[in-house]
């Protein structure tokens, strides 16, 4: 039985169970390939109580953190999206040189050199070991440590409140809300400001996005879940954007409870659009399985019939969501070759469970595949003009999600 990591009830519902798999950024050496994995239970439920999406909490940060394959730098995109929001922030809130910025899960400084670069003060608080020290190598002031409500009062007090904390795209990655979300609280000024991203439910399950689902993601938000999530902390969610990122993400606003004041417009209007597809009940998940099950047929009747022509088909990327899809399908290298990434840490290595070679993206041109199945679908508009290359031999790129779609680019 699965107690609610928000509310503590025990009324959960199963949205799809998509078996056992090993965690996504596991990614093996050659070495570890006569090695056992551990596999867990990948299985997602919501609270009917309270509506937050969740996973069973079978690994802990530390186990995926502590060292990590992911380097935000690496999508370009992302940077961009990164420095278009600074920009964004220091108008919106009046930003200056005496203004100090904390972000959590600052990951490679993708996002805070942006904020060096405009001479405002500010600080990572990155658990990774690694990713953290390439934070610092490029200039942004960052510590390595896990934010809890302790380690938040401790900066606090070495470094003075933040006007402005950011916990981008990791509000899903923690088992811990309660403590996570006190944590943010004991960062922020009494008068500042926390903005959170994070993917948004509704998008998840309009769209079938069932891939980002994996351990890393402890637990899947609509604005509703996520605002009763912050007040816990004694934070007030008071405007909501909603974002392209990971497929469709909310941007939050939110304040110490003292000072928030109303919630904007917006708020009223996702909450009403969520309440409108079902997701304040069961009823707008009941067909979200089956649709996981169609994209799964799809995919799978293509890769087979490739194979049978004797088409080559490899993938583009090895982000975490491509191997809930790998794991999920069963995908091995009989049907999809090899896959490629920009992040030089994961050449020579294998995907975990699936065990797939990562390769440098220079093979592709070299070996001139018939298809390019493109793993990080949501960067879809990027990758398809970064792989237009493709064309020149008549290739094609895959998009798996939504549905499958097979696109002839022009080099």
């Amino acid at each position: 039985m699965t107690t609610c990591r928000l509310c503590g009830s025990t009324n959960t519902a199963s949205v799809v169970d998509l078996g056992a798999t090993p965690p996504c950024e596991r990614f093996l050496t050659a070495d570890q390939l006569d090695e056992s994995e551990p596999t867990y239970p990948l299985r997602l439920e919501v609270c009917t109580d309270c509506w937050l999406a969740q996973i069973p909490p079978l690994i802990t940060p530390e186990d995926t953190f502590t060292e990590y394959a992911y380097f935000s730098s690496y999508s370009e995109s992302w940077v961009e999206h990164a420095r278009r929001f600074v920009g964004a922030a220091v108008d919106r809130l009046g930003l200056d040189a005496g203004s100090f910025v904390v972000e959590v899960a600052s990951n490679d400084g993708y996002l805070l050199r942006h904020v060096v670069s405009r001479g405002i003060r500010c600080l990572g608080v990155e658990p990774s070991v690694n990713v953290g020290q390439a934070a610092r190598e490029a200039g942004v002031p960052t510590e390595t440590r896990f934010l809890t409500p302790e380690t938040g009062a401790e900066v606090r007090a070495a470094h003075g409140p933040a006007d402005l904390v950011v916990a981008n795209n990791v509000y899903a990655h923690i088992p811990d809300v309660l403590g996570f979300t006190r944590g943010l609280r004991a960062l922020v000024a009494d008068d500042g400001w926390v903005s959170v991203e994070v993917q948004h439910l509704l998008t998840l399950i309009e769209k079938t996005q069932y891939d980002t689902i994996y351990h890393e993601h402890f637990q899947y938000y609509t604005v509703e879940s996520a605002r009763r999530a912050l007040a816990t902390g004694g934070l007030s969610v008071v405007d909501v954007e909603l974002l392209p990122t990971h497929g469709g993400s909310i941007r939050l606003w939110a304040r110490p409870a003292e000072v928030a004041g109303e919630p904007s417009a917006r708020m009223a209007d996702v909450l009403a659009r969520e309440k409108a597809a079902g997701l304040h009940e069961l009823s707008g998940y009941t067909e979200f399985a089956d649709r996981v099950a169609r994209v799964r047929r799809n995919l799978l009747r293509f890769l087979v019939d490739a194979a049978e022509r004797g088409d080559t088909v490899v993938g583009y990327g090895a982000p975490g969501k491509g191997n809930t899809l790998l794991n999920h399908c069963g995908i091995r290298p009989d049907l999809l070759a090899y896959t490629v990434d920009r992040n030089p840490y994961k050449h020579g290595r294998f995907t975990p469970g699936t065990r797939i070679p990562v390769l440098p993206p220079e093979r592709i041109a070299a070996d001139r595949p018939d298809y390019v199945l493109v793993l990080p679908w949501n960067l879809r508009t990027e990758l398809t003009e970064q792989l237009s290359y493709v064309g020149e031999w008549g290739g094609r790129l895959v998009f798996p999600i939504p549905e499958l779609d097979i696109v002839e680019v022009k080099s």
